[in-house]
C-alpha cells in the first residue's frame, strides 16, 4: 500500500491512499475528529463521513468496503452516486429536446432509465489541499457526448470541503461544451445511517408540498400539500419514496435526521440550487437515502425544475452536511 500524507496545518489534514486500483482521499479535522472519505475512481462518491462518539468512530454513510464491493453492488441501490445529467427516473428513457427525440439508456428499472449517466465514471483529481480553516479536494470529469441519448458534451467539477464543526460542503459545477442549449439536472444519492436501524430515528423536513407521483413513481405534474414532516416525525415503520419541495422561507437547516438513542444528528443545508429533496427508505432499513436534487424525477419531460444550459454557460450546485453529537 502506497500512502501519502500532507500536514500543513495543525488542525486539518489530507491523505491519499492507493490500494488495488481503489484510491481514497481522506479529509479530516483533528480537533473534532471528523473525517470524509471520497473515492475519485468510483464516480467521485462520498464513501464515509465519520465522527468520534462514545469511544467509537461512527460512519454515518452506508458506503462500500472496497473496489470489488463497489463494482459488484453499485447498481443495487446506487449508494452515494452522482446523478447527472438527469436525476432519478426518465420515463421510458425517452425525451424530446429542441424538436429532436432522444433515448438515454444506461441502467434500466422497470423500463425506465434511472440515475443519469455518470454514476460509475472515474474522476481525475485536480487537487487535494489543506489550509488553516479547511481540507478539500477537487475532482474533474469531461463527458464527451458518447451516449446517443445525450450527445451534449460538458465538463463537471466536484469539490468537497471539510470545515470546522464537522461541516462538509459539496459543490458541483457543470460547464456546457456542446455549442448548443442542453437540458441539465443534478443531484446526489447518499444513504445515511445513525443507529442499527432507521426505525429509531426521526426525520424533519421544512416542506409544505410533495411532488405527486403516479404508480410508476413518475411525477404527474401536480404538487400536493404535505406538512407532516415539518416538526419532525418518527421513521418507525414508515416507508418513503417521495420528492419534497423545500420551503425557502424557513431557516437552515432544511432537513435533520436524528437518533436520540445514539445521540447523533445530521443537518442538511442545501442552497437554492437544490430545491427538491428525494427521500427513500430501502427495505433493509439500515439506512435512508436523502437526496439533494435540482429537479424532480423525469424533468426532461415534465420540465419541473429543468435547467437549460446555454453554450459555454455553467451551473453550480451546493449542499452541506453537518454532524452533531450529544
Amino acid at each position: 500500500m502506497d500512502e501519502k500524507q500532507a500536514k500543513i496545518d495543525p488542525q486539518f489534514f489530507c491523505d491519499r491512499i492507493h490500494q488495488n486500483g481503489w484510491e481514497e482521499i481522506i479529509l479530516w479535522d483533528e480537533v473534532s475528529g471528523c473525517r470524509a472519505t471520497i473515492i475519485p475512481s468510483a464516480g467521485a462518491i462520498l464513501n464515509k463521513l465519520e465522527i468520534p462518539h462514545r469511544g467509537n468512530t461512527v460512519n454515518v454513510i452506508e458506503g462500500f468496503a472496497d473496489a470489488s464491493d463497489w463494482s459488484a453492488n453499485l447498481t443495487n441501490g446506487f449508494k452515494s452516486a452522482k446523478l447527472s445529467p438527469f436525476v432519478c427516473r426518465l420515463n421510458h428513457s425517452t425525451y424530446t429536446w429542441e424538436g429532436e427525440t432522444y433515448k438515454a439508456e444506461k441502467f434500466l428499472l422497470n423500463g425506465h432509465a434511472i440515475h443519469g449517466l455518470l454514476y460509475d465514471v472515474p474522476h481525475e483529481v485536480e487537487f487535494v489541499e489543506v489550509s488553516g480553516f479547511k481540507a478539500e479536494c477537487k475532482l474533474f470529469y469531461s463527458y464527451d457526448g458518447h451516449n446517443p441519448g445525450y450527445p451534449f458534451p460538458f465538463d463537471m467539477n466536484v469539490r468537497y470541503r471539510l470545515e470546522e464543526g464537522c461541516r462538509l460542503t459539496i459543490t458541483t459545477t457543470v460547464h456546457n461544451r456542446s455549442g448548443r442549449n442542453i437540458p441539465m439536472s443534478d443531484g446526489w444519492h447518499p444513504y445515511f445511517k445513525l443507529g442499527q436501524t432507521i426505525d429509531t430515528a426521526t426525520l424533519q423536513i421544512y416542506s409544505r408540498q410533495q411532488v405527486e407521483f403516479d404508480a410508476a413513481l413518475l411525477p404527474t405534474g401536480r404538487l400536493v400539500s404535505d406538512k407532516s414532516w415539518r416538526k419532525g416525525a418518527s421513521l418507525n415503520g414508515i416507508s418513503l419514496d417521495n420528492c419534497f419541495v423545500l420551503d425557502r422561507d424557513e431557516p437552515m437547516p432544511h432537513c435533520t435526521l436524528k437518533d436520540e438513542e445514539m445521540g447523533l444528528a445530521i443537518h442538511f443545508y442545501p442552497r437554492e440550487s437544490y430545491p427538491y429533496l428525494q427521500v427513500y427508505t430501502p427495505d433493509h432499513r439500515r439506512s435512508i437515502a436523502i437526496e439533494n436534487l435540482s429537479s424532480p424525477p423525469d424533468s426532461f419531460n415534465n420540465k419541473m425544475g429543468l435547467i437549460t444550459l446555454g453554450p459555454q454557460d455553467s451551473a453550480t450546485f451546493h449542499t452541506q452536511y453537518k454532524l452533531e453529537v450529544n
